[in-house]
C-alpha cells in the first residue's frame, strides 16, 4: 500500500469556471503552514480555462490545500483536498 501512495498521481486540472479571470493560484500540502509560492507564476487563468498542476512535492503527502486569487481581489480557499484520487478540481 505505501508503494502505492508514493506512486500515486498527483496531478490535477485546475478549471476556472468563476467568471474572472485567475491572477494566482497556490496548492500547499495541509501539513504546512504557509502557501508557498504562487503556481500561476507570471500566467494567469482566465475563465473557462483550465490547467494541469502537479502536486508531487516530494513528501508523499495527498492532503492539499487550494487558493485562487481573482482579478478582483476575491480569494477562494479550499482546505483538504485528496490530490491522489481527484483528478479535476473546478472554481465557480
Amino acid at each position: 500500500m505505501a508503494q502505492s501512495l508514493l506512486a500515486a498521481d498527483r496531478t490535477v486540472t485546475i478549471v476556472n469556471n468563476t467568471g474572472y479571470e485567475m491572477v494566482e493560484f497556490y496548492g500547499s500540502n495541509s501539513g504546512t503552514d504557509s502557501w508557498e509560492e504562487d503556481i500561476l507564476g507570471k500566467e494567469t487563468l482566465p475563465h473557462g480555462a483550465s490547467v494541469d498542476i502537479d502536486f508531487d512535492d516530494g513528501t508523499g503527502h495527498c492532503m492539499f490545500d487550494f487558493m485562487a486569487v481573482f482579478e478582483d481581489g476575491d480569494q477562494v480557499k479550499q482546505e483538504g483536498i485528496d490530490v491522489c484520487k481527484t483528478g479535476t478540481f473546478t472554481f465557480e
